[in-house]
């Protein structure tokens, strides 16, 4: 009898714990819903009011990105609370900023990776101080065109006003309110050997604004070379990786760069289509 006992209050106990494991977990844009009051939270003062904006586009991107939806949800989550406490637009519509899925090999599973636009970092520059100016330009072939860095540092580009040929070069210049300046001028070679670095290569705005990126690639350099405001830091610092703390403090925290591979129609989606 006492056994027969102890084995009811056994499964009665279990019960509860067998109900939780079972219930299924929300999707992508259920979590996305719930996140509201967070993201409300989160956005510096300036986008107070913007949270149903920030949620609108991440549903979008859910539907509109391959494999977005099959990302974990705590790097999901993750990326998002770093557009929204930057007050970067996730999303392509904007070029601030885009959510990623890459297949992550050690886990076995899609995580997201957040890639800063080249609008984002324009964005973030302005909110320093002594931000004065910001410009990235490609330079075509039959474009005028010179520069010298040095103690007499000097940057001068004419554009042709018709047939201006191949891309040369690619180049980044800002100024400050104090009166200092500076640039940096990059080959096709040089942003090449930087794309081909990035697990994002070969999808997502390499592949569709390409040019862009070759601005950001050349801005980012150069902002290696000037202060940069709190929210740049942290941008930069969080550019092509991925967070899976969701919480207000983990944008201060070091982020993950994992290996893996950015994924898109085209290309594996998991264990099961690697072994198709």
């Amino acid at each position: 009898m006492s056994t027969d006992l102890a084995e009811r209050v056994a499964r009665q106990a279990a019960a509860p714990a067998a109900q939780v494991a079972q219930r299924p977990q929300p999707t992508l844009a259920q979590f996305v819903r719930q996140m509201g009051p967070e993201i409300a939270r989160a956005l510096p003062a300036h986008m107070s009011g913007a949270a149903d904006r920030i949620a609108r586009i991440a549903l979008t991107d859910l539907n509109r990105v391959p494999n977005l939806a099959k990302a974990t949800r705590d790097s999901f989550a993750g990326a998002l609370m770093t557009c929204t406490q930057l007050g970067l637009e996730p999303g392509g519509a904007s070029g601030e900023a885009y959510l990623l899925p890459f297949w992550n090999k050690k886990i076995g599973q899609h995580e997201v990776q957040l890639v800063l636009g080249y609008q984002g970092m324009i964005k973030l520059f302005w909110q320093h101080p002594l931000a004065a100016g910001l410009d990235a330009r490609e330079v075509r072939e039959n474009d005028e065109f010179d520069y010298e860095y040095g103690l007499d540092a000097y940057l001068r580009h004419k554009p042709a006003r018709s047939n201006r040929g191949q891309v040369t070069e690619y180049y980044a210049l800002a100024r400050l309110s104090n009166g200092g300046s500076a640039f940096v001028v990059m080959s096709p070679e040089d942003v090449e050997d930087i794309r081909r670095r990035s697990k994002a290569k070969d999808s997502g705005p390499w592949q569709t604004d390409y040019h862009a990126m070759a601005k950001k690639t050349g801005i980012r350099q150069l902002f290696k070379l000037l202060p940069k405001s709190p929210e740049l830091a942290r941008a930069v610092a969080h550019d092509e990786s991925v967070r899976r703390d969701a919480s207000a403090d983990g944008i201060d925290a070091v982020p993950d760069f994992i290996e893996g591979e950015t994924v898109g129609d085209e290309q594996r989606t998991g264990p099961d289509e690697a072994a198709a």
